[in-house]
């Protein structure tokens, strides 16, 4: 379609268009159904056909085993950074939590309501420009929480540190089928959809069952992973459209060749942004050290405020929204999610290029 443009926005982010065009052609009468899905029941047979699939396309997608359980949750990430120390923290009991920024930092906060959290390791003294390998996690841990990539500082884990036999917990909210790794090895993976998966209104919880056991059970019903878990998320009304959307994506990443398929694409996208950055680094400034670069969120500064103003409006007008950096930061972030066309980001490193040549330091 001539009149999308390329949208790098950070979340909610963009969308693979032939998932949208689906799912236009599909609103009005799913499945000849009479209705749109949006206004189906959950409980109706084509939207269990739609849940049910979705379940067994993310085992399929991240090579788990049916000892997993998949959950669609309400209340974003957010919402589970309470929701996992509630079900496996309690006063007398620690959990490791590791600093790589702001979202891990929310999540340690939370974690404090419910027991006692030992700062397992942190780069907040580099202003969180790398993450922590080394890190020092109590023997007897609950478990250790983990954010895979930090979207507001340009971090990411390229291979995740050894914790022994505690339990591992990753916040995968802006990376999670984004590249190959051993998924089994984390006891529950969570992710807010808006970012690489779908449209904001559905989380993804991947516990493993043996970790559901452990699980607290004097706790508020709608809070308690058990509650999710014995009714496949049907315990109350589920978000059912974007858990449709997520479903399709699910399929258009096995059409694309798996995650396999899908790092082969992220690994050009974002290589030809950081070589960009590498070839002019005192105009595009990298923010993170190169062990460290995220695939997802790539983070620069240019010689001054006023130009970065100019890039993004600039950028804009040439059809590439979403460049802005977060406001707590500044700066310019390009967000290079599944879902980015190769295209997109051959546009933006010419942009890169004819505005550096238009716009001397």
């Amino acid at each position: 379609m001539s009149d999308r443009i390329y949208n790098f926005s950070a979340g909610p982010a963009t969308l693979p268009l032939e998932v949208l065009e689906i799912a236009q052609k599909e609103f009005l009468n799913f499945n000849n159904s009479g209705m749109s899905l949006i206004e189906s029941s959950h409980r109706s047979p084509e939207y269990d056909a739609v849940h049910q699939s979705c379940i067994k396309l993310f085992r399929e997608v991240l090579q788990l085993d049916e000892s997993y359980h998949v959950l669609f949750l309400g209340g974003g990430a957010s919402t589970q950074f309470a929701m996992i120390p509630m079900n496996f923290l309690t006063k007398d009991k620690t959990a490791a939590y590791v600093d790589t920024g702001a979202w891990a930092g929310k999540a340690m906060k939370e974690a404090k309501y419910f027991g006692n959290v030992h700062l397992a390791g942190s780069s907040k003294d580099a202003s969180y420009d790398h993450v922590p390998m080394s890190l020092d996690i109590p023997s007897g841990s609950a478990y250790v929480h983990l954010t895979s990539n930090n979207t507001i500082f340009g971090t990411q884990y390229q291979t995740f540190p050894d914790c022994g036999n505690v339990p591992m917990i990753c916040d995968m909210s802006s990376d999670v089928a984004s590249r190959v790794h051993d998924f089994s090895k984390f006891d529950l993976i969570y992710a807010g959809a808006q970012k690489n998966l779908g449209p904001a209104g559905v989380t993804v919880v991947i516990l493993k069952d043996e970790m559901l056991q452990k699980a607290n059970k004097d706790i508020p019903t709608m809070f308690s992973y058990h509650t999710h878990a014995k009714k496949q998320s049907l315990f109350n009304t589920p978000p059912v459209f974007p858990i449709y959307i997520v479903k399709l994506v699910l399929e258009w990443i096995l059409r694309n060749g798996g995650i396999a398929g899908i790092e082969k694409i992220n690994v050009a996208k974002k290589e030809r942004i950081y070589q960009m950055i590498d070839l002019y680094r005192d105009y595009f400034k990298g923010t993170v050290k190169a062990d460290s670069r995220s695939w997802m969120n790539i983070t620069m500064r240019l010689p001054s405020e006023d130009l970065e103003k100019k890039f993004i409006a600039e950028a804009k007008a040439n059809g590439m929204s979403g460049l802005k950096g977060h406001r707590d930061v500044g700066g310019i972030r390009v967000s290079t999610y599944n879902a980015m066309p190769k295209e997109g980001i051959v546009k933006l490193a010419q942009f890169m290029e004819s505005f550096k040549a238009s716009n001397p330091a």
